[in-house]
């Protein structure tokens, strides 16, 4: 979009996707810039969200650290009603109160690694819980698992933290990652294990610092997994973030990013490959509230077997406030088999024409038939000409990751998957 383009946007204009209708009124949220630790209990106030009235704004959207503030959940909510609620294991509406998965971290001398309890002053510094699962996550955790990357430092070689499942009783997890300022790192999210769990990860980007995440969900087939994973990003701070979901029952991920000073640059990257029966959910929010940011985003995912079902829903919200923004999202579906389904929704709210751009795109299909021709043209038999296809599609995002060691352990995994596929 150009300048004299965007001049003809209104003032609050709204370019959805499939899926949304409608704006909510105009009002401020609460958020983790002007709620301090101490106002965890206190109850949030928010359009949309406290009486149960529905808002498909996401500027309107209801975010409290107060449970009770967010109404049982019914499957007819904007944010869950693509999610099977039968199968969330009890997240839902059961207490939390199963084993934390263990936490390990590898990461040098140089990063700091503590374990706090609910008390400690960097909880609730980039992120405050926005739907009801997350809020229970947020009432139900005992300690968190704090890492830091302190000022200046530019590590060598990656941070790793590993979460392992305990068990299938509905549980709670918190982690925070701390890049403070002008640090340089990668900090890998490592799922594994069998769990029920709900989990919040929030990621202080601060001034300068470029953290770059790569979050793994490889769990065993029975682990259901819902995890909120919220950044704050500070003035000229660089934020990357990947996910890769390939193990679990169900698994949904909602990663946000958004923007506390000028200067911001953000790329969100997704990976999913889900087979027959399971679910993956990947609903992402890219807040601009300042000026002069830009994000780009970019999933993609295959599907193959009986009732492999993924979801993908992407939230770009443009404030008024957020004059300069540079912003585009894309979301590609493979589909390789009957009884598969991908759901894609591209969401793009504005609130000022004096933007650089903002644009979205989405995809779903089956193979192109055109690559099939050609390669098999050459020799290649079709159902190698068919995983070639594939590989190629899903390389994109794994060229994104920049760890050798999990680029080489998600090829593997692709090719676990390709092997285990009719199609």
């Amino acid at each position: 979009m150009t300048n004299d383009a965007a001049q003809s946007v209104a003032d609050r204009t709204s370019a959805p996707g499939p899926a949304i209708a409608g704006m909510s009124e105009e009002g401020e949220n609460l958020s983790p810039d002007n709620v301090t630790p101490e106002q965890h209990g206190a109850k949030a106030h928010s359009h949309g969200g406290g009486e149960g009235v529905a808002d498909s704004s996401r500027a309107g959207r209801l975010t409290s650290y107060n449970l009770e503030d967010f109404a049982p959940l019914t499957g007819r909510e904007e944010d869950w009603r693509f999610t099977p609620l039968n199968r969330l294991a009890g997240l839902h509406t059961d207490e939390l109160t199963g084993a934390a998965p263990t936490v390990t971290v590898d990461g040098g001398e140089a990063v700091r690694v503590e374990t706090v309890g609910r008390d400690d002053a960097r909880i609730g510094v980039a992120a405050i819980p926005d739907d009801r699962v997350s809020a229970s996550a947020w009432a139900s955790f005992t300690e968190a698992t704090v890492v830091t990357i302190p000022t200046e430092c530019e590590l060598d070689s990656e941070v790793t933290v590993t979460l392992t499942g305990a068990g299938k009783e509905p549980a709670a997890s918190h982690v925070v990652i701390q890049a403070e300022k002008f640090s340089k790192s990668v900090v890998v999210l490592d799922h594994r294990g069998s769990a029920v769990l709900a989990e919040n990860v929030e990621f202080d980007v601060q001034d300068g610092a470029q953290l770059t995440v790569v979050t793994i969900q490889d769990w065993d087939d029975e682990t259901v997994h819902a995890s909120a994973q919220q950044a704050k990003i500070g003035r000229d701070a660089k934020f990357k973030h990947v996910t890769i979901s390939l193990g679990g029952d169900l698994v949904r991920v909602t990663p946000s990013s958004r923007f506390a000073a000028p200067g911001g640059d953000v790329e969100m990257y997704g990976l999913y490959f889900a087979d027959a029966g399971q679910h993956f959910e990947q609903r992402l929010f890219v807040d601009h509230a300042v000026p002069n940011c830009k994000s780009r985003v970019s999933y993609k995912g295959a599907l193959q077997g009986k009732d492999a079902r993924t979801v993908w829903v992407g939230d770009v919200l443009i404030r008024a406030a957020a004059e300069g923004t540079d912003t585009y999202e894309v979301n590609r579906n493979l589909v390789l088999s009957d009884g598969a389904r991908a759901d894609s929704v591209p969401n793009l709210e504005i609130e000022t024409g004096l933007i650089e751009g903002a644009g979205h795109a989405s995809t779903t299909g089956r193979f192109d038939d055109e690559q099939l021709f050609y390669l098999q043209s050459r020799g290649i038999p079709e159902d190698v000409a068919r995983r070639l296809v594939v590989r190629g599609f899903l390389n994109e995002i794994i060229q994104q990751i920049r760890v050798p060691a999990v680029e080489e352990r998600m090829q593997e995994a692709i090719e676990r998957e390709l092997e285990a596929g009719d199609y």
